[in-house]
């Protein structure tokens, strides 16, 4: 049976994100929520304050620094890693200043020229994802011939580049970007092939959490996708996946418990 994923709870700071928006925009309630993940669980909380749901606009880099910095200073004595989910070097560089550990970035080090070195300068964990153009048009009639062969060779070359620019590779993290530039079957066949990501040698995030590709299948709304959510982060844990990312925390560490319970059952008679 495959290792058991850490969970990563999602806790955005902003007034616009797809599942959470504006709940959790103030000091307070971000780390009262923070605290109230890892009791259900989590092993890392995942902060960003700049929304990359599909249309999403760009936030400046002062008002991101603003809404993100003070959560993470207040969270020094939390029992859990700290991410930073964000596209600046300069943010990444704030955050991990305060106590951060692991840089969360969606276009994998390539929005800033200066993100190689930085992510270097740091010596932190770097998750690097894919996706297809940027929030404003990423999901503008995405198209690939083979979605599985292309985001793994992308993702080759991130990791390379980030390699030659001095990022140790045992602190790289994969991320396929479900949901980011991709088509229902694009998700799909990720999904289905998960685990022909093993071949770059980097552990896997997988974030499927009440995405559109749910609602894609059963017309659900964002938040009527619990089961949905549920059932990808257990074929992304049957496929090896090394951290899911989730909002449902509660729920997603009760449903991979039994999951490995199940697996586990009568090894040791």
């Amino acid at each position: 049976m495959s290792k058991l994923p850490k969970i990563m709870g999602i806790l955005n700071v902003t007034p616009d994100s797809f599942a959470d928006g504006g709940r959790f925009d103030s000091v307070s309630r971000a780390v009262e929520r923070a605290h109230e993940m890892v009791g259900e669980g989590a092993d890392i909380i995942d902060i960003g304050g700049e929304s990359t749901r599909p249309g999403a606009d760009v936030v400046e880099e002062a008002q991101e620094l603003a809404r993100v910095i003070p959560v993470i200073e207040a969270l020094g004595d939390i029992d859990a890693e700290i991410s930073i989910d964000t596209r600046r070097p300069a943010v990444a560089r704030a955050a991990i200043a305060v106590g951060a550990s692991i840089w969360n970035d969606v276009t994998a080090l390539e929005f800033d020229e200066n993100s190689p070195d930085a992510a270097a300068e740091l010596s932190c964990k770097i998750i690097l994802m894919h996706m297809r153009g940027n929030p404003e048009t990423m999901q503008d009639n995405p198209h690939y011939k083979h979605v599985v062969t292309e985001v793994i060779s992308y993702l080759k070359g991130r990791v390379d580049i980030a390699v030659k620019a001095g990022v140790k590779r045992e602190n790289i993290i994969i991320d396929p970007g479900i949901g980011f530039g991709k088509r229902l079957v694009d998700n799909l066949d990720l999904l289905q092939h998960l685990d022909d990501f093993h071949k770059l040698g980097c552990p896997i995030l997988l974030g499927t959490s009440r995405k559109s590709f749910i609602g894609n299948i059963d017309s659900s709304a964002v938040d009527e996708r619990l089961g949905g959510s549920i059932a990808s982060a257990l074929w992304g844990a049957s496929m090896g996946a090394s951290i899911l990312r989730i909002h449902d925390v509660k729920e997603t560490v009760q449903a991979v418990s039994i999951w490995r319970a199940i697996g586990e059952c009568g090894r040791d008679k």
